[in-house]
Formats: structure tokens, C-alpha cells, sequence
């Protein structure tokens, strides 16, 4: 076994043994891909709820048993202990056909779905570019990454970057090789890829996923109707979802968030090698949504061809580098003293699309110009088939 396929599956376990521990989390697979949600919940817009409730009675529920809270505005989110959610989820579909009527998903960071496609990230050298300091002022492009929390033991300087305290990291979970066994350091690295590639942005990093790349629909979505001040939002992470329906929840929170502004998010296409399914929210870029065209979705190449690892499919925007990227990691054990890494995955070649929409945006008068222009400038390369960003 070679060392990378060997180092993917060591993680492999490591990651199906964090899920398995997780008791609120569900798992179904759907065309030989697993589709995660939480355990016991559905979301139905506001005007299904009577329904929802009726049906969740017919099903064996007590009124008394069901609780109700909203987690978005228009949005109801319903628990009921050992709900059948997927038989739940389809009576309401055939009820509601016009109403908004999902599980809450379970969406993963972009590398973690492999541990990075080639497994864990490997000790790197630091290249010659230079840090570039956080941007300051009324021309910076404020860029979010929404992702783990930022660990400060890291080459990313502080200045390069800015975190409340409640989105920092503290523990490194690790093993006798040295090998990390979660994904701390997934937000040093997405950021320190921004910093290398451009001077124009603004860094500020929000956690949502945990130090393992979990958060649950409702969790991200609430993040993101929590954003006031950005321009630019990273989403390095994502799912599938029953049905291939677009998650209701997160559907809403970026109709809220894109409608009407100068906004653009750049979102990872995942690192499952498929060709015929919908990765979530990177799969909004061609959902048909009036703001679709704010959502940049982004495949991963090597620079000669799109990698096999790779997500695709129509509702990809582009292709950008994601194969051995070097960035800013943590420091652990003696392997990753300076702190850089390798490493692979859609995950990383989202903000080097971010990078770009920043580096344009001076010139193109608004962050959506400068998206369209990053977009009609890819449409003069191709790989296999898609636009590319080099």
C-alpha cells in the first residue's frame, strides 16, 4: 500500500469512528453517497407547520412530544424523539410541493470527507511569497472564512488575520505517530492561501465547524444571517442532501444574505470524485435562485487536468489550484515545527478564487464586477471542460 493511500486510510477510521460517536447524527446513503443529517428534526417554512405537525401526529407523535423553535425567520424547526425523518421529510414533500421541507444536513469541511484527498496534510516548506498584512481601510475587501476556528500556535502572524476569542482554537488532537486526528488548522490554512495571494483583503475568521469539520445545517445557517460586515464569504465545506433537494434552511440564510448586495460567496465542490450529484451550498451557483450567480462554486486541478478527487459537474463555476497546496498550518511534533504544510482539496483552491475576486475589485467598481470579471477571465483557459483559474 503506498504511503499516501495508506495515510488515507488511517484517517479513513479515524473519521468514521468520530461519526459513529456522534449520537445525534444520521447517515443514509442515496446513489452509493452518504447523506448526513441530524437525528430526530425537520425544517418546514412557517406556513407548512400545522401540517408538519399533523403529520409528525399520524406518525406515532404526541402533540406533547413535538417541540418548535425558529431557526431562521420563515422557518420552523421540529424535534420529535425517534422521528423517522426520511419517511417524515417525504409525506411532507408530497403535502407541501411549494413549501420549503428538509432535515437539518450535516455538512463536513472539504478536505475531511478524505482526510484531504491524499490524506492528512504533510509537512511543507514555506515558499518565498510574503505574508500579506490584513488589509486596512475603505478599498480592503472584507473576506470571511467560515470554517474550524483559527489555531494560534501558526506561521498566519495575527496581523494577517483577526478572530474573536470564541473562534480560536486550543486543543490539538493527535495520536503516537504524530498524525492530527481532527481538522485544526483547516481555517489557517484557507486563510494563509488568501494572504499569500493577495494584499487587498481583509481577513477575519468565524468558526462553525467543529475541530472535527462538523456543523449542522441550522448552525451554518445561523452564522451566516449573523454576517453584517463582509463582502467575500469562504464556505470550504458541504454535503449532499435528501433528494438532492437544496437544504431549506441554508437556502434561505444566503437568499438573506446575497439578495440585493454587494456580495459573493466561494464555495468548495468537494473532493468525492462525483459527476452526477449536487454538493451543497457549492451547488447553488446553478440552482436557479435570482442571487445563484453571487455563488461561485469551485472545483480543484493540478494545473494540467482537473483531479480526480475532485467534485463536478454543471453546477460548477470553475476550476482553481487545489493539488499540493503549500499554506500556513499549525505547529505540532517535531514533523510540522515550522507549521506549513501540503495539502489537497477543493477546500484550498476556494480562496484562491476569494484571492482573485479581492485582486479585481478596485478595478471593477464592486465585488460582484470583479466576480463576473474572475469568471469571464477563467473562460478563456479550459480544463476538462471548465473554465479554469491558474
Amino acid at each position: 500500500m503506498s504511503v499516501p493511500i495508506d495515510r488515507y486510510r488511517r484517517w479513513e477510521q479515524v473519521r468514521n469512528a468520530r461519526l459513529s460517536n456522534l449520537p445525534w447524527l444520521r447517515s443514509d446513503v442515496q446513489s452509493g453517497r452518504p447523506v448526513r443529517y441530524v437525528a430526530d428534526e425537520i425544517l418546514v417554512s412557517e406556513g407548512g407547520a400545522a401540517i408538519a405537525h399533523r403529520t409528525l401526529n399520524a406518525l406515532g407523535h404526541r402533540p406533547s412530544d413535538v417541540t418548535e423553535r425558529e431557526p431562521h425567520r420563515g422557518l420552523r424547526l421540529l424535534k420529535a424523539d425517534g422521528l423517522d425523518v426520511a419517511a417524515a421529510v417525504r409525506q411532507l414533500r408530497g403535502q407541501l410541493p411549494d413549501a420549503v421541507v428538509g432535515p437539518n444536513h450535516v455538512f463536513l469541511s472539504t478536505p475531511y470527507e478524505h482526510g484531504g484527498p491524499y490524506g492528512p496534510p504533510i509537512s511543507a516548506t514555506a515558499p518565498p511569497s510574503k505574508l500579506a498584512p490584513s488589509a486596512d481601510g475603505p478599498s480592503s475587501v472584507r473576506v470571511v472564512v467560515m470554517d474550524t476556528g483559527v489555531y494560534l500556535d501558526s506561521p498566519l502572524p495575527p496581523g494577517c488575520y483577526s478572530a474573536t476569542a470564541d473562534n480560536v482554537e486550543t486543543v490539538l488532537d493527535g495520536n503516537a505517530d504524530g498524525e492530527l486526528d481532527s481538522d485544526v488548522g483547516h481555517a489557517n490554512f484557507i486563510a494563509g492561501v488568501v494572504v499569500q495571494s493577495t494584499d487587498a483583503a481583509q481577513v477575519r475568521i468565524v468558526k462553525v465547524l467543529d475541530s472535527f469539520g462538523v456543523c449542522t445545517e441550522a448552525e451554518l445557517a445561523a452564522k451566516i444571517a449573523s454576517l453584517t460586515d463582509v463582502d467575500v464569504l469562504n464556505l470550504s465545506l458541504g454535503g449532499f442532501s435528501v433528494g438532492d433537494q437544496p437544504p431549506a434552511i441554508l437556502s434561505a440564510a444566503l437568499a438573506t444574505f446575497l439578495a440585493g448586495g454587494d456580495r459573493v460567496v466561494v464555495a468548495a465542490a468537494g473532493n468525492d470524485g462525483i459527476h452526477d450529484r449536487p454538493f451543497w451550498p457549492a451547488a447553488f451557483a446553478a440552482g436557479g435562485a435570482p442571487w445563484a450567480s453571487k455563488v461561485i462554486a469551485v472545483a480543484a486541478h493540478d494545473g494540467n487536468a482537473v483531479c480526480d478527487w475532485s467534485n463536478r459537474g454543471a453546477w460548477v463555476t470553475l476550476v482553481a489550484p487545489g493539488a499540493d497546496v503549500v499554506s500556513t498550518f499549525v505547529r505540532h511534533t517535531p514533523a510540522f515545527e515550522s507549521g506549513w504544510a501540503a495539502w489537497s482539496g477543493t477546500s484550498f483552491a476556494a480562496p484562491k478564487v476569494v484571492a482573485a475576486v479581492a485582486e479585481r475589485r478596485a478595478a471593477a467598481g464592486s465585488v460582484v464586477a470583479a466576480a463576473e470579471q474572475v469568471k469571464a477571465e477563467a473562460s478563456q483557459q479550459q480544463l476538462g471542460g471548465f473554465p479554469a483559474l491558474h
